[in-house]
């Protein structure tokens, strides 16, 4: 690893659910192509839970960009978070390699899908595209991202 490089040019933003107060319902990030990456991290984040919001989330799994034959990533979901488990203000991280996925069955596309079941609760999730297998990291950042400041 070069430690002269930035941060950013070794991590990238590739997916975001934009931190807000949901409704119940399920928001996913963009498919992300993991042949770009050697890994992606997810970081899911709540905020102050009602009496009785559940948040499950998970990495997803598709062949195309469009979400073709899209599955759940086996061991890619976290323990559902509530405000009766003390799960109000905290996050989790979510780990995903190349290896996770359905590869031989022609599985390359990622996601990152948080259903809010119940009632509302403030949260949001960042999908980070950790070693990019060419290049600069900065070159795949999401169309979301204002700025990259070095």
């Amino acid at each position: 690893m070069n430690s002269n490089l930035n941060p950013s040019a070794r991590a990238s933003v590739v997916g975001v659910i934009d931190p807000d107060a949901y409704a119940a319902g399920t928001y996913t990030t963009a498919w992300v192509d993991m042949q770009d990456w050697y890994a992606l991290l997810a970081v899911p984040m709540v905020g102050d839970f009602v009496a009785t919001g559940v948040l499950n989330a998970k990495f997803q799994q598709a062949t195309d960009a469009a979400g073709a034959g899209v599955k759940d990533v086996v061991g890619g979901a976290i323990t559902a978070m509530t405000q009766a488990g003390t799960d109000d203000n905290k996050q989790a991280l979510v780990n995903l390699l190349p290896s996770d996925l359905d590869y031989n069955a022609g599985f390359r596309f990622a996601r990152f899908s948080a259903t809010l079941s119940t009632a509302g609760a403030d949260f949001g999730a960042v999908v980070l595209g950790l070693s990019p297998r060419y290049g600069d990291a900065t070159a795949n950042d999401a169309a979301t991202v204002d700025e990259v400041v070095s």
